[in-house]
Order: C-alpha cells, then sequence, then structure tokens
C-alpha cells in the first residue's frame, strides 16, 4: 500500500506505446481448484466455496452480487500490510494467494471482489479499482477500493474492507479518488474519459493480471 502513492505518479506521467489489454478470462473452475491444490488442502477447501458462490450468485441481481462477494471476502480475510504477509512493501496478491494466507491488504481486498465479480458475468466496464486518498485518523493515506457503477455516469458504489456495507460514494467523504483502472483503460480519478492502458502503464497491475489469469480467472 505504501508505494500506490508512487502509482499514482507513474500514472499520470507514464509515456510510450500503449498495449491493448488481452482479452479477461471466463472462469475456469477446474483450473481455479487445480491451482488451489497446490497450495493445500485448506485453500483448496476455500476456493471451492469461492466457486460455489460465484455460480449461485451468477443467477441473482448485480445488487446481490455486490454484496455477496463482497461479504464474503471481507468477513474471510484479515487486514495486514504487505511487509507483515509477504516481507516486502508492496505486493498485489491473486484471489488464490490472498486465500491461502487468509490475510491482506487493500489491494488484495479489492483485486479478489474484481476478480470474483467477473466471474458472476458482471460487465468489466461496471467494475473500476479506485485508488484513493482515505482519511484514516485524520490523516489522510493511501488505500485502495473497488466501485461499481450502473452505468457509465451513475454514482459508483463502493465495495471497501474498511466500511463492511457496499455504499454509494456520496456516503464516502473519507475517500478522494486519484485514479482507477481494469483491464480496459486507465482513468484520473473516476472520470469518463479514459487517459490510456492501465496494463501498458502499471506494471505490478499487468504482473498480477498474468499472474490471476494463469490461476484459471
Amino acid at each position: 500500500m505504501a508505494a500506490l502513492a508512487g502509482l499514482a505518479l507513474s500514472a499520470a506521467l507514464a509515456l510510450g506505446a500503449l498495449l491493448a489489454p488481452p482479452p479477461a478470462a471466463a472462469l475456469d473452475g477446474e483450473r481455479v481448484l487445480e491451482a488451489a491444490g497446490r497450495f493445500g488442502p485448506r485453500t483448496q477447501a476455500a476456493a471451492r466455496q469461492l466457486l460455489q458462490l460465484v455460480e449461485r450468485q451468477g443467477a441473482q441481481d448485480e445488487a446481490a452480487r455486490l454484496k455477496a462477494i463482497n461479504d464474503f471476502f471481507n468477513q474471510r480475510i484479515a487486514f495486514r500490510d504487505d511487509n507483515e504477509t509477504w516481507g516486502r512493501p508492496d505486493y498485489w496478491a491473486s484471489p488464490l494467494e490472498t486465500l491461502d494466507r487468509g490475510q491482506g491488504d487493500c489491494e488484495d481486498y479489492a483485486i479478489a471482489k474484481y476478480f470474483s465479480l467477473l466471474a458472476t458475468g458482471m460487465p468489466e466496464a461496471r467494475l473500476r479499482l479506485v485508488y484513493v486518498r482515505a482519511m484514516l485518523d485524520g490523516r489522510p493515506q493511501a488505500h485502495m477500493v473497488l466501485a461499481y457503477y450502473a452505468q457509465p455516469n451513475a454514482e459508483p458504489l463502493i465495495l471497501d474492507n474498511l466500511q463492511p456495507e457496499v455504499r454509494p460514494a456520496s456516503a464516502r467523504p473519507d475517500l478522494a479518488p486519484v485514479f482507477s483502472f481494469n483491464s480496459e483503460g486507465l482513468w484520473q480519478g473516476t472520470g469518463g474519459s479514459s487517459t490510456g492502458s492501465a496494463v501498458a502503464r502499471l506494471s505490478i497491475w499487468r504482473d498480477a493480471l498474468a499472474k490471476i489469469r494463469a490461476e484459471g480467472f
């Protein structure tokens, strides 16, 4: 999380050719379970529970999906910073890595929720990972949340590990957006005009995508 401030600057200033993001892969349940099995039986059991949840939620409306996936990770994962979990200042874990450790920081919650919602059939254009400055104990701190847009210009709903309930952005005055992204684009703040490819500009996101897709998401 500490390196997110640097990512904000990099995202704003990065130059060069923009790479087209690879298409989002459909969830491959067998591959997810195979990858989870390499971590161990406990992680495979957690992955199976996630797959069952994803299958059930695919038939629900989007509001129900948001709540179910948000609750699954908020209730299962304990917040810990990357130094404690991974022994390094900034590491973006895959959903399986997060389930295996049973802990993670804000990016890990947001990433796990993002890919799980995609797996339910949620359109990618409705989801963005948002780097924000969050007021914690009276001081701004780097933080990441997941935002859901019912329509392109709609007020987003925020999925956050700091707040257990899914809430509209207007109910979260403690969060100031800096930039947002998914595998389709990169935006300043939560604006409507993309500034390019997050896959090209954020190497940590590109690396995370490759790892996560290799695991079947």
